[in-house]
């Protein structure tokens, strides 16, 4: 699937992935290739990004690694939406 993660100051990541795990209001979970669309509000916490991908070097920092094919980003929130294996991870 295609992922964009938007923060209010840039585009820090536009890419192919394997799953995204985020933090919603009512409980995490994770969408895969194909999932139904589906949009939830975000809470605090980690979001987790699975795939062989690269994140730009400006952005690197706000990044961390688990594993050889797995990196995860704080949220203070935000909004996640997923249609026709496109994802949007808005963070606040």
């Amino acid at each position: 699937m295609y992922l964009e993660i938007i923060s209010p100051e840039a585009t820090l990541f536009q890419g192919e992935v394997n799953a995204v795990s985020v933090p919603g209001i009512e409980g995490s979970f994770q969408v895969l290739n194909n999932h139904a669309a589906i949009v939830s509000n975000l809470t605090v916490g980690e979001a987790k990004i699975e795939g062989n991908f690269v994140v730009a070097d400006a952005f690197k920092s706000l990044f961390s690694k688990k594993g050889n094919d797995t990196i995860v980003t704080l949220t203070n929130g935000g909004t996640f939406e997923m249609s026709k294996n496109k994802a949007i991870l808005f963070m606040d």
